[in-house]
């Protein structure tokens, strides 16, 4: 496209227009003439023709009289507003708006890819920031909630408690800093009627739980205090996905009731669908007292109880814990059995209890995607200085005419401005989707996942954003292209020179920079692939292939015993093991890796161990079929079998840790134990054989020690979590889903008020109990595979550009005989220069960026020696494939072309 500014200047000459006035002239003329030139080139004319044409249009007669007078008419129409600066500041502005739209306009594909990389750069960056914002920044949905705290017994060993409810009604009535407290416990219910039977999870919670925590229902009303006194009518309240899931969000299911674990409950109220249940699954809940279980009101019971409290005004955590801590003395000084082990209380935070496990890996990502942006940054800036060597003429010739620097920086940063508004409007539409994809992405256990989504505060980041990116890559070469003059630009034009050695410098440190950031994010997606790979490395104890697992809960009026949930089993067992494909049934009352556990003391006989020093161990009871079924070794002694029932001496079967700890260098078969299971008193077991240790936690938790109880010797005073939790688990010789209906069959046929849930594979459970850490992997390793992308990019451009630039010398060089290893060291050498610089700095930095990162690492250092060699390997390689291809080039450079084009 032909340069008209020369042809209007001249035409220009004889007005003695002042420069600035002269110069915005010019522009638009230039921009009349361009859109004409682009009208006749569409319309099929050629470069030449077209060109031929709107000159001829320009010396047409009149025709340059119409145009002034046409600019100086658009220059009257701008408002005028009061105050002579500001008018002159809103001129400059809105001309620097139109001149830098008209820029873009004229370079489509670098307004194209420079938006496209912004939008996705800020897009991340988004999405990545309403999780931050939802799940950290916004405060939980409770009246005054940093006065809300999370209560837990405090024992000697390390680890929050739980509490039995005579513990929580002491706590209530005699402390003296806290405005409220409630409890609340895990509860599931199968609703048998209005449809399909269902299991649904919900908890008992105390019924101040919602005034305290400042929580009104959106139909009906929220629990009240009255509802938890013994003998009132049996309510509940349903959360808004159960009650939009399951009735279709009916504001009449108010007042109607429901039937749960076979009893009949009255729907009182809908909670709001920000509210949160303390339990992140829980659909439902019901008051503590109506339906109570005796054994719950006793002091030496089952630990099953949390809180939540909230702090008197004016008074500190630790000023409420210390008077918790005093009336927890009192107890155990009043009754020191049962509180034998109860040193204190502790309060944290509720919001540290709700989202603290996920604080360090959402900043971690947001920090990368940051980084992430900051490289696209950078390689704009590159490519902005590469245009501004285009752009030094007219910049000297601006200068000439009278604009200032700061003028021309401001006109240069307005285009780096609009064309970051742009990224990020396509950016904040990407994100939109982008958060659809981390929801669908993340592990279920992500808390407040309901509330993320874009607000006025995510609008406001993407456009702080935005406007940062743009000055980011856009004020610097601004500023490094108005650092003309116009006799500098005729000598380097005179060289061939176009740009000189300040922008090679500037755009060798951008990309120094931009190796640095890269390795760092390199660094750390390293780590974190290495400590997933140790992870999937640690052996379960168990073999998941081929395992189908369906959770059942039995209805407690119709098997209020052992007897009857023996029964059942009977009844069920050989119906599954029937089905084709079925190898093993096997049952038990917590599944590995599910999240459900459960301890109890115990004492080995013969052995002298105080009351309040009595160890603790995991415990399960589980059928004879278990061990087959999860392929869990025996070690020594011998199984459970058909044989183990409630007539027969009761029996365990303990883990290799708990042998190894006890019986070091003895065999611990035959010896005896006296478990505490109940509410009578420990009971004697003979241990008759050890099993291999199971991750019952987590892949990453060193297994605690275990004792399995046959199913059919529960104690009856278990019972009610035995048929409340049983995890049925298929081995089959076929894949485990196909069998998914049949055995949901078979359940009906046995009892059809029995619903079947929770129906996946072992697999499946076990891919669950490390998602939030492949969640980590999969997002940092994306935003390092793209900073490393960016980084070969920018470092590819910065060497082609050099090449170019350096034709001339090449030529000479092989003209005087270089060979073409010189050349290739010549270019080469220079690329790898600023890649060994970048990875020094990158280093320097990693070294102490990666230590924030330790508690998401697993068996690796985060300064892992052979990751950092790695990672520096890689990046040095891309880096030299960047430096090949513009080498290659070099080695064409036919030297006489050279000379000749000089």
């Amino acid at each position: 496209m032909p340069d008209w500014n020369e042809d209007i200047r001249r035409r220009l000459a004889t007005l003695t227009l002042e420069p600035t006035r002269e110069m915005e002239i010019v522009e638009e003329l230039a921009q009349h003439l361009d859109d004409r030139y682009h009208e006749l080139r569409a319309g099929g004319a050629t470069q030449a023709d077209a060109s031929r044409a709107a000159l001829a249009e320009l010396s047409e007669g009149g025709w340059l009289a119409r145009e002034l007078r046409r600019v100086e008419r658009q220059v009257a129409a701008e408002p005028v507003v009061p105050g002579a600066g500001r008018r002159h500041w809103i001129g400059d502005l809105w001309r620097d708006l139109r001149y830098g739209l008209r820029t873009l306009l004229r370079q489509p594909v670098f307004t194209g890819v420079a938006a496209l990389a912004l939008a996705l750069g800020i897009g991340g960056n988004t999405a990545i920031f309403s999780l931050v914002n939802a799940i950290l920044l916004r405060q939980l949905p409770f009246r005054n909630p940093e006065q809300l705290v999370w209560v837990s017994v405090r024992r000697p060993e390390p680890g929050q408690f739980p509490f039995t409810l005579p513990d929580f009604i002491d706590y209530r009535d005699q402390n003296r800093g806290l405005d409220g407290i409630a409890a609340f416990a895990n509860w599931s219910a199968n609703l048998t009627d209005r449809g399909d039977p269902e299991r649904l999870q919900g908890l008992r919670i105390s019924a101040n739980a919602f005034l305290m925590l400042g929580v009104e229902a959106v139909v009906g009303r929220a629990l009240l205090p009255a509802d938890d006194t013994p003998g009132q009518e049996r309510v509940v309240v349903l959360s808004d996905g159960l009650w939009k899931r399951r009735f279709g969000a009916d504001p009449q299911m108010v007042g109607k009731p429901l039937t749960l674990n076979g009893a009949s409950y009255t729907v009182v109220g809908v909670l709001p669908p920000q509210f949160f249940f303390p339990i992140k699954e829980a659909e439902l809940a019901i008051p503590l007292a109506p339906d109570a279980d005796p054994w719950r009101d006793v002091r030496t019971s089952v630990h099953f109880l949390r809180g939540l409290a909230r702090l008197k005004p004016g008074v500190t955590r630790e000023q409420a814990e210390a008077d918790l801590t005093a009336v927890a003395q009192r107890l155990r000084r009043q009754y020191p059995v049962a509180n034998a082990r109860k040193v204190g209380v502790t309060l944290g935070p509720l919001y540290e209890e709700v989202v603290g496990g996920f604080r360090l890996a959402l900043w971690v990502l947001l920090g990368a995607v940051g980084v992430v942006l900051l490289i696209t940054c950078v390689n704009l800036a590159n490519l902005a200085l590469a245009r501004a060597v285009a752009r030094h003429r007219e910049m000297a010739i601006r200068t000439a005419l009278g604009a200032t620097r700061w003028r021309l920086v401001q006109q240069l940063a307005t285009e780096s401005l609009l064309l970051a508004g742009l990224g990020g409007a396509a950016g904040l539409l990407l994100a939109s989707y982008g958060i659809d994809l981390l929801l669908a992405l993340s592990p279920a256990n992500l808390p407040r996942a309901a509330e993320v989504g874009v607000d006025f505060r995510v609008l406001g980041f993407t456009l702080a954003l935005s406007l940062l990116a743009g000055l980011i890559f856009g004020l610097a070469p601004a500023w490094q292209a108005t650092r003309v003059s116009l006799n500098d630009e005729l000598k380097e034009s005179g060289r061939g020179g176009a740009g000189g050695a300040r922008q090679s410098r500037a755009r060798g440190l951008l990309v120094v920079s931009e190796i640095a950031l890269s390795l760092v994010l390199l660094v750390g997606a390293g780590l974190l692939v290495k400590s997933f790979l140790r992870l999937q490395g640690v052996h379960p104890g168990f073999d998941a292939e081929n395992v189908l697992v369906v959770r059942l809960s039995l209805p407690k009026g119709r098997y209020p015993d052992r007897a009857a949930a023996a029964a059942f089993h009977d009844r069920l067992r050989p119906r599954l093991e029937s089905l084709p494909g079925v190898e093993t049934v096997g049952v038990v009352s917590a599944l590995p890796l599910s999240g459900t556990m459960a301890s109890i003391p115990f004492t080995i006989e013969g052995r002298a161990t105080a009351q309040d020093e009595a160890p603790r161990a995991d415990y399960r009871m589980v059928s004879a079929g278990y061990f087959r079924a999860l392929r869990i070794p025996l070690l020594a002694g011998r199984a459970f079998n058909e044989r183990d029932t409630s007539q027969a001496p009761s029996v365990a079967l303990i883990s290799q840790k708990l042998a190894h700890r006890y019986w070091p260098d003895g065999n611990p078969v035959g010896a005896h134990l006296r478990i505490d299971d109940n509410d009578q008193g420990p009971r004697p077991v003979e241990i008759v054989g050890v099993v291999g240790d199971v991750q019952h936690l987590s892949l990453d938790v060193e297994p605690a020690p275990h004792i399995y109880l046959p199913l059919h010797q529960a104690h009856e005073d278990a019972v009610v979590w035995l048929t409340g939790n049983q995890y049925w688990l298929l081995r089959t010789a076929v894949d485990p889903l196909t069998l998914s209906a049949a055995a949901r069959r078979e359940i009906q046929a046995v009892d059809r008020d029995v619903p079947a849930s929770s129906i996946r594979t072992m697999e499946q459970y076990l891919a669950a109990s490390v998602a939030p850490r492949r969640f980590n992997l999969w997002l940092l390793t994306v935003f390092a595979g793209a900073a490393l992308v960016l980084a070969g990019t920018g470092l590819f451009g910065v060497i082609s550009c050099g090449v170019a630039q350096r034709t001339r010398e090449i030529g000479i060089r092989v003209a005087l005989g270089a060979q073409a290893g010189d050349v290739l060291r010549l270019v080469i050498g220079q690329g790898m220069s600023m890649t060994l610089g970048g990875i020094a700095l990158g280093l320097l930095a990693a070294f102490g960026l990666t230590r924030l990162m330790k508690s998401l690492l697993f068996g690796v250092s985060a300064t892992d020696p052979l990751t950092f060699l790695v990672t520096a390997g890689l990046l040095t390689f891309v880096a030299l494939l960047a430096c090949w291809i513009p080498a290659r080039r070099a080695l064409n450079v036919d030297p006489m072309v050279a000379l000749r084009e000089e």
